[in-house]
């Protein structure tokens, strides 16, 4: 369980909560968790079981509101999952791993290890871009969220095929509505 860089930290909070979007639940059992983390950089051994796979999903829904919220509401999630997750940074080398940073607690579970380094992830992000920079897809049929970390670029879609998805919807819709009126 270790934190590389802020960049990986975010990209994990985001990618957590896109885990359950419109499109069909990705984490369904404890090996579905196990891969996700070995998709963020975490490396072997990961042990997990049903409450595992129940906590990692519950610890998404708490996070999930940080992206369709008001700034003052996600940033009092985020410090609620940091007070109740986070504990002051230390290095650690466990398991023979080069020396790296930790903000949960030893011996934290999966799922409160994703909640202090998720939180974490956003909360400086927050900070660095404001939180206008953290949203979700503007895309009527569509449930992911994203972060944008680009100056003066406002990003209303999770994906350039969301957006020409939703561009050509609202331009067809008008067509239609020019030949009935």
């Amino acid at each position: 369980m270790e934190i590389q860089t802020p960049d990986r930290l975010v990209r994990l909070a985001v990618d957590l909560v896109n885990t359950r979007t419109r499109d069909p639940e990705t984490l369904t059992s404890p090996d579905d968790v196990r891969g996700f983390l070995l998709k963020h950089g975490e490396s072997e051994p990961i042990t997990l079981d049903d409450d595992d796979l129940a906590e990692v999903r519950a610890v998404r829904e708490r996070i999930r509101p940080v992206f369709h919220s008001e700034p003052a509401e996600a940033a009092r999630v985020l410090n609620e999952l940091l007070e109740e997750y986070a504990v002051r940074p230390y290095l650690s080398d466990h398991d023979g791993s080069p020396w790296h940073l930790h903000v949960a607690k030893p011996g934290a579970t999966w799922g409160q290890w994703l909640a202090a380094t998720a939180a974490l992830g956003l909360a400086g992000f927050a900070a660095g871009h404001g939180f206008g920079a953290i949203g979700s897809c503007a895309a009527p049929d569509c449930e992911r969220v994203f972060v944008n970390p680009a100056e003066r670029r406002p990003r209303r879609f999770c994906s350039p095929t969301c957006s020409s998805r939703t561009r050509v919807a609202s331009y067809r819709a008008r067509r239609s509505a020019d030949r009935e009126a």
